[in-house]
Parts: C-alpha cells; sequence; structure tokens
C-alpha cells in the first residue's frame, strides 16, 4: 500500500524535470511515505583486498567547497597542461597536470552547476541561474557571458567555433565560441516526470547528438539546428509516469562512426552516425551514470552499481562486477588495462578490462564522488563533491 501511495502521488508531479525544488518534494513524499533513507540498498563493504597494482596519489587539492552536497554536473576538464574545475559557489581553479600546482584562481558572483567545458582557449561553465560564462584558459580572465533558456546540468561542448548548451528544459543553445552571441537554439518538451539531469551533447563530424527524456537519440546539425535525424532507442512502457521513465540523461559515446547510449528504464543502444539506424539494445541495463568506449569493448554502470563490459558490435555482456554494488559508483573511466570508478565514500576503485575483478583501491577524500574520472596521459583526475580535486596512477 505504500508503494502504491508513492505512485500515485508522484504521477500526479508535473514539470520535474527542470525544477530542483520538485526533485527535492518526490525525495520528501518517499521518505515520509517510505521511513527515509532506511528503505535503500546499503552499500556493499569493502573487503580486504589483495592489491595486484599500487595506485598513488600524485597530489591533492581543495576547489573550494565542490558541488556543496547538491546534484550538479561539476567535473575535472584537462587540456593545454592544466586541470580545471570549479565550485558551486562561483570559485573556478587551474592546476598545473604534473604537479598540481595552482596556476590561477577566478572568484565569481555566479551559482555553477555544469562543466566545465574546454574549447580552442576558453573554458565554458553552465550557472543554476540560466547563464553561460567563458573564461581564458591561460589566465582565468572572463571573456563573456551569455544567457540561455534554464538550469545548465550537463558540461558544455565545444567545437568547430560552437558552443553547445543543454539546459534542465530539453533546449540546446548553440553559442558563438568568441563572442558568446546566440547561433541557434533547439526546443522540444520534456515528459512530465524524468530525472534530475540532463545528458551533454557530444559534437561528431557537422552534428551534435544527444539523448532525450522521451527515449530518442537526436543529431542536428552544428552550423544552424536543423534536424539530421532522429531515432527511438527505447520506447516508453507502463501505465504510470515512473513505469514510463526512459530518460537518456548519460553523455553519449561515439567511436568508428557509431553512437552509444544508455538509458535509465529502457537498457543500451548503438545507432549509425550517419542515419541514426538502430543497430542492437540491451534492454536488459538500466544506467544513468554514463559510458566508456575502449579497444572494441563498451563499459557501462548500472543503476545498481555494477560495473559491465559490452561488446561494442552485439551489445551482449561479456563480464559484470557486483562486488561493489550500492556504492553509487560514477560513469566508468576506461584506459590501458583498467576501468576506474569513484564511489560514495571518496574510494578510487581500479577493476581489470578483461575479467572486471578488483586490482587496487585508493581513498582520496570520506566523501562522495559522482563526477566521471578523466584520464590524460595514463594519469586519472577525480573531482569530488566536498570539492577535493586529485591526481593518481599506478605504478
Amino acid at each position: 500500500m505504500r508503494f502504491l501511495l508513492v505512485l500515485l502521488i508522484t504521477a500526479g508531479l508535473s514539470a520535474c524535470a527542470s525544477m530542483e525544488s520538485a526533485g527535492e518534494a518526490l525525495e520528501g513524499i518517499k521518505d515520509y511515505v517510505l521511513g527515509g533513507e532506511d528503505n535503500a540498498e546499503p552499500p556493499t563493504p569493502l573487503v580486504e583486498l589483495t592489491e595486484e597494482i599500487k595506485a598513488e596519489i600524485l597530489w591533492k587539492e581543495s576547489v573550494g567547497v565542490g558541488a556543496d552536497e547538491k546534484t550538479l554536473k561539476l567535473v575535472p576538464a584537462v587540456g593545454a597542461g592544466k586541470v580545471v574545475a570549479a565550485d558551486v559557489d562561483g570559485l573556478v581553479e587551474a592546476h598545473k597536470i604534473s604537479d598540481g600546482e595552482r596556476v590561477w584562481e577566478t572568484e565569481t558572483d555566479y551559482h555553477f552547476s555544469g562543466g566545465p567545458g574546454l574549447g580552442d582557449g576558453i573554458v565554458i561553465l553552465g550557472t543554476t541561474d540560466a547563464e553561460v560564462v567563458a573564461l581564458r584558459l591561460e589566465t582565468g580572465e572572463k571573456l563573456w557571458t551569455s544567457s540561455v533558456p534554464g538550469e545548465v546540468l550537463s558540461i558544455p561542448a565545444v567545437a568547430k567555433g560552437i558552443v553547445l548548451v543543454r539546459c534542465t528544459d530539453g533546449s540546446i543553445t548553440a553559442l558563438n565560441e568568441k563572442t558568446g552571441a546566440k547561433v541557434w537554439s533547439y526546443e522540444r518538451s520534456v515528459p512530465a516526470l524524468s530525472i534530475r539531469g540532463t545528458g551533454a551533447p557530444i559534437i561528431v563530424e557537422d552534428n551534435a547528438i544527444f539523448g532525450e527524456d522521451n527515449g530518442k537519440l537526436i543529431a542536428l546539425r552544428l552550423t544552424d539546428g536543423k534536424l539530421t535525424w532522429e531515432t527511438g532507442i527505447v520506447v516508453p512502457k507502463g501505465r504510470s509516469e515512473i513505469e514510463r521513465l526512459v530518460d537518456l540523461d548519460v553523455d553519449p559515446v561515439a567511436e568508428g562512426g557509431v553512437v552509444y547510449i544508455a538509458s535509465y528504464h529502457g537498457g543500451v543502444g548503438a545507432a549509425s552516425e550517419l542515419d541514426g539506424y538502430l543497430l542492437w539494445h540491451n534492454e536488459q541495463i538500466s544506467s544513468n551514470s554514463g559510458l566508456s568506449i575502449a579497444d572494441r569493448h563498451l563499459y557501462v554502470t548500472d543503476t545498481d552499481s555494477n560495473v559491465l563490459q559490452l561488446d561494442d558490435r552485439s551489445g551482449s555482456s561479456l563480464w559484470k562486477q557486483k562486488e561493489l554494488q550500492y556504492r553509487k559508483l560514477t560513469a566508468p573511466a576506461a584506459y590501458d588495462n583498467y576501468v576506474v570508478v569513484g564511489d560514495l565514500e571518496g574510494y578510487v576503485h581500479w577493476l581489470s578490462n578483461s575479467d572486471g575483478r578488483q586490482l587496487g583501491r585508493v581513498q582520496i577524500t570520506d566523501g562522495p564522488i559522482d563526477a566521471k574520472p578523466v584520464v590524460a596521459d595514463n594519469t586519472v583526475f577525480v573531482y569530488a563533491k566536498d570539492g577535493t580535486l586529485a591526481a593518481l596512477k599506478v605504478r
């Protein structure tokens, strides 16, 4: 009866896709009816590990308050010998990749919620107040600001002189990289109920490709925003709004002419980059964290924090790592012979890409990590929700 009551109440909510307050209200209803957080599956305890590799912290710094326990999309961005990170209170810092020395810091009055994305000597960030801010990568100097239709909870994508910004209302705005002037915009309504957050668009050749909350994968022409193709990765099913949640909220990945994306309820799919033709669909996997691809294999963290390796040609599962269940793992980052994920207690785990077994772990903080690790030059960069920024390496 309690679960039925939750369904009845939440099915009546509307427009919560872009409203943090509505999302918080939903969580409050669930806590009230179901008795709070105790209803969630407890994280699997970590067992003593015979490490096969030694992961070391090269350096560790603090960037303000980080996300300050909010659900945002603040990530580390690596480029031009620097790693850049921002906090929710408007602080942006650039550190040297080699030793973590701070190159510059910029304090602003903005409330950053998405980014940074890096372009040609430029750092792009989105805010909770529907603004986009551009800084100079070398110095942190502000270059321009621009308004967009809603809160930005995705990483801005930059290529070919265009900045693409995805808002929580489902819209995409294309801005001129040098001036911030609006080039074109795309708008489409979102379902009445969806998961908080939006996947970032990726730029592939001359198209911007992204997933929508209705289960469709869309490609727009980069120059003018005209529709190139759209394809249904998953069709919503069920009678209640909760049952019909099929958000494509993860950032797609592309390789070899194929685009891969995952859905909250509707599985993982692959589509042709050229025309959107659906190549395969594995409906058994639910994910809203993200994907990686490396060496003809796709890696995904599912909603129970299992990490899976899939065959990129068929979507079939090759192995599944279950020992870290319910630890709220990040999206996996794959490089060399490793798959790397962060968890809710500040641990970074290295898994074998051959069978998923645990190889090693290191803790950078005691708070959660929800941003996907970034790999550059065989170094793993991690940004935790409390503002801890760290560079890690396997010796």
